[in-house]
């Protein structure tokens, strides 16, 4: 008991001693041990990676997690160490609609059918999305918050030792200057001064200590660069594939939707007596590509009335041809045309009577039809 209120006593005039030395410091009245200026670089760059570390994966979690109540019910669940319910996607929920709507308003009309074949695509969209947030919680969101909850906490910890140790240096330097000077003017040897010396040693021993800790934890900031690095080029990855499975559907339904585009609307529209003017295009055989593509409807040549165009024979015209860059991988619909690889180069030309938005692409003995838009053309 006794042992225990000594122990008590003794914390509670450290902690008043350490209050006592910040205060004085904050008023400029007590000297301050002045880190390197090594050390000072080390602290700053790790607030730096702690601060942006936040901010980072706050906004991951937003663009993954758009809907802040769904945010909040996922972070109660991991605080509580439970599994966080499977929720649907928009766009799951989107792909149940359309299914619905289609079979109330008929799964036979052309409107009916379509709404089917959407659906099944956003359902398709909607896996993809779970796929994708799943993969990059797992591979960005979980290190991060690692490092958050994990190491920053023993690096604060052990900084705020240091700033303990730090206040309790300068203080028993104080008390050493004191005694010194109470010393010369009772021009007697004073036992304060030997015992203020020894806590100094003490001390300064503690404090190097404390220091040579808290610097090679700091330094290990590096290797949590390295690892969030790692972490960064596995959520790109993982980005890519889902964009990429979201254009593979999207252009299989462009595909489904372009076919049956012919049969639902037969080149009139309905109460018009005059045929329905062509598209116009403003894509030219010398536009470059789009950023995102789409694949021309239609045959690309020239209409069903004019003579078909036969792959085999057709020549590069007296023009000459260009050389181009594929963009995305296309894979051909038909025989005549071409399947293209990304960052492969191929030779295009156009020919009389072709659609605009289409161009012959030749790549070894392989010729047929390519879309302008997979395709950087090169001068």
């Amino acid at each position: 008991m006794d042992f225990n209120m000594k122990k008590l006593a003794s914390d509670a005039g450290i902690f008043f001693t350490r209050a006592v030395q910040f205060t004085e410091e904050k008023f400029g009245q007590a000297e301050k041990t002045e880190l390197d200026a090594h050390f000072e670089n080390l602290l700053a760059r790790a607030d730096s990676t702690k601060n942006w570390t936040e901010r980072i994966l706050r906004q991951t979690e937003v663009l993954l997690q758009p809907n802040p109540s769904a945010r909040v019910e996922e972070f109660l669940y991991e605080k509580l160490d439970r599994k966080v319910p499977s929720r649907v996607t928009n766009g799951e929920l989107l792909a149940q609609y359309m299914a619905e709507a289609a079979s109330e308003l008929g799964p036979g009309t052309p409107y009916g059918k379509t709404l089917i074949k959407v659906s099944e695509a956003e359902k398709r969209l909607g896996a993809a999305e779970r796929d994708f947030i799943h993969t990059a919680s797992l591979s960005f969101l979980t290190p991060l918050r690692n490092f958050l909850e994990g190491d920053w906490k023993t690096i604060s910890k052990e900084r705020r030792l240091l700033q303990n140790r730090r206040l309790d240096l300068d203080a028993c330097k104080a008390r050493l200057k004191k005694a010194k000077a109470a010393e010369a003017k009772a021009t007697l040897w004073n036992d304060e001064v030997d015992k203020a010396e020894q806590e100094l040693r003490v001390a300064q021993t503690e404090f190097d200590r404390q220091a040579e800790v808290t610097r090679l934890l700091l330094e290990g900031i590096s290797s949590t660069h390295v690892n969030h690095l790692r972490c960064l080029h596995e959520f790109v990855k993982s980005q890519t594939t889902y964009y990429a499975q979201c254009y593979r559907h999207m252009l299989d339904l462009q595909k489904q939707l372009g076919s049956s585009q012919g049969t639902i609307f037969p080149g009139t529209f309905v109460g018009t007596t005059e045929p329905a003017s062509p598209p116009l295009s403003s894509t030219s055989p010398t536009t470059t590509a789009a950023t995102m593509p789409v694949v021309p409807t239609g045959t690309g040549l020239a209409p069903p009335e004019e003579t078909a165009l036969c792959l085999e024979e057709v020549a590069p015209p007296a023009s000459g041809t260009r050389k181009a860059r594929v963009l995305y991988d296309y894979e051909a619909a038909d025989s005549s045309e071409l399947a293209l690889l990304a960052d492969e180069l191929i030779t295009v030309y156009s020919l009389p009577g072709m659609d605009p938005d289409w161009l012959i692409g030749e790549r070894g003995n392989k010729k047929g039809k390519v879309p302008v838009t997979y395709l950087e053309l090169l001068s």
